[in-house]
């Protein structure tokens, strides 16, 4: 079962326009009250290992730590989307709390709430 704020290995093909692709990983964004329920999809925060030159609204540093990526990458802020459960390969690790809670606030910016 997955939980929020977990990194999964995700299979993002086919992707379109400006989507990222390919498989990558990506931070579980939904609520633990509907990962808990056996709901069909997941909102996720694609990740990336292309690093903005400076900090933005768009973006959340990580690290290696307790992640389980093997360098440090950014959370796609503005790239939320829903996958179906078949698309996730493999948990991976989880963000630390600073960066959970940096992530929620940018979340927040991003969708106005």
């Amino acid at each position: 079962m997955k939980a929020q704020f977990e990194i999964w290995l995700v299979n993002l093909n086919p992707s379109r326009g400006t989507e990222p692709g390919k498989i990558r990983p990506a931070v579980v964004i939904q609520t633990n009250l509907l990962n808990q329920t056996g709901h069909l999809s997941t909102l996720i925060c694609p990740v990336t290992s292309q690093l903005s030159a400076e900090e933005n609204i768009l973006r959340v540093r990580v690290g290696t730590t307790n992640t389980g990526l093997d360098q440090e990458s950014e959370i796609l802020v503005d790239q939320i989307r829903a996958l179906d459960n078949q698309r996730f390969i493999e948990r991976l690790g989880k963000l630390e709390p600073s960066k959970s809670l940096e992530l929620h606030k940018k979340l927040q910016a991003v969708l106005d709430f």
